[in-house]
């Protein structure tokens, strides 16, 4: 239960007069009603932030990983191709066990086709610059390492994309498109 909601049933319990004087389409009633309404839209809109936020957060983590089994050293770009190239092998994977998975002559599931179109999606992000925190540069890669997995905590990074032929271009957090 939010402050808000807290705020309101608070104040109503403090009023003089019978406390069963709450009916249906009371003034209180209203106010309460406005108050959890209020209370649940928040709620929706953080889930929904939070569901926007969640390929990022995943991403950001996959490539925290080996710099913390590195110790925390800068990468080269060789390593750095290496492993969005396996980061992009995840989905290709999975999609080809779900197409195996799948008897013959049925139409591929629901699942496979976003299998499908996330490959191709991340394979153009590919050509395009991949976007991902830059791991070239010494004081970006000793707070990248320090990242506890917070949202907030990304924009004090340095961002790139890196594209499938080597090129780097600086980038800004967050992202203006989608990951």
């Amino acid at each position: 239960m939010s402050k808000g909601l807290k705020k309101i049933q608070k104040k109503i319990a403090c009023k003089k007069g019978k406390a069963s004087a709450l009916h249906e389409n009371s003034r209180d009633a209203q106010r309460l009603k406005r108050a959890q309404g209020r209370d649940e839209k928040l709620e929706r809109v953080a889930l929904a932030r939070r569901k926007n936020e969640r390929p990022l957060l995943e991403r950001t983590a996959y490539f925290q990983k080996p710099i913390r089994l590195n110790g925390g050293k800068v990468l080269g770009m060789e390593e750095i191709q290496t492993l969005i190239k396996s980061f992009l092998n995840q989905h290709i994977e999975e999609l080809s066990l779900l197409k195996k998975q799948r008897r013959p002559g049925r139409p591929p599931s629901t699942r496979e086709d976003i299998f499908r179109m996330k490959v191709a999606r991340d394979d153009k992000e590919y050509r395009d610059g991949f976007y991902m925190p830059d791991l070239t540069d010494e004081n970006n890669v000793t707070c990248f390492s320090l990242w506890d997995g917070n949202w907030s905590y990304l924009s004090t990074l340095k961002w790139v994309r890196v594209s499938s032929d080597g090129n780097v271009q600086i980038s800004r957090f967050p992202p203006n498109r989608e990951i």
